[in-house]
């Protein structure tokens, strides 16, 4: 997690550092010691957590919060309890006190990891393409729209993939991967290091060599799963 600290103490911040040395999965990217400073450096770094002090001078904690265009995850540090209800009013993931106890910043740092997996996780599924989309493909001087659920297949061939729709099987220059993290795992899957398969175009599944699966799809064509793949493809169209 890369992260500042704001707070108008010196010895704070170094305190606060110093604590901070036992958690790897933590990267301090900057520290400011007032809102002006903060400010400036949030929208330059681009922080996924701040540690932010409420009492400050000029501007305190809040109040710097209301400058911000995007707020990052919020854990607050101060010397008093009394501000503890508004912090959490503003979305705060958690409310320290100083001194900070060690047991007390461990539990802050794990929620602030689960908060940022789940928004990464959150924003992923916002950018996959799932059966009801429609993409624009132009393979050389022809181009077409494409709803999603229309293809079959998406297959590796040197730095191009070819997609295989309605008798359709133009090229475009992207590789296999990049199309596996565009697209809805519910809906495609990866057969192996060359294909990816739309799920609804599966018609029967048969074993196959050394504890593989062959799948044949609607349209006649075969693909063979590899075995590490094989694994989860069980799973998938399991009970």
């Amino acid at each position: 997690m890369k992260a500042v600290i704001v707070d108008d103490s010196k010895l704070a911040r170094q305190e606060l550092k110093h604590l901070l040395k036992s958690f790897n999965d933590v990267q301090i990217i900057g520290e400011a010691e007032n809102a002006e400073e903060a400010e400036a450096l949030i929208a330059e770094k681009k922080p996924e957590l701040i540690f932010l002090d409420i009492q400050m001078p000029d501007k305190d904690g809040f109040e710097l919060l209301e400058l911000l265009e995007e707020v990052p995850e919020i854990i607050f540090i101060t010397a008093y309890d009394e501000y503890a209800m508004r912090a959490f009013d503003h979305n705060a993931l958690d409310y320290l006190q100083k001194p900070i106890k060690e047991d007390r910043l461990s539990l802050a740092l794990e929620r602030a990891a689960q908060k940022l997996k789940s928004r990464l996780d959150e924003s992923k599924k916002n950018q996959q393409l799932g059966l009801h989309n429609q993409v624009f493909v132009k393979d050389g001087e022809q181009c077409w729209f494409v709803t999603l659920a229309d293809i079959s297949v998406f297959e590796i061939l040197g730095s191009y993939t070819r997609i295989y729709f309605k008798e359709q099987k133009p090229m475009i220059p992207r590789s296999l991967n990049y199309m596996e993290s565009r697209l809805d795992p519910e809906a495609f899957f990866r057969a192996n290091r060359q294909q990816i398969i739309n799920l609804k175009f599966v018609e029967r599944i048969e074993p196959w060599f050394s504890g593989t699966l062959k799948v044949y799809l609607k349209g006649g064509e075969e693909i063979e799963v590899s075995r590490r793949q094989s694994i989860k493809f069980r799973e998938i169209m399991s009970f």
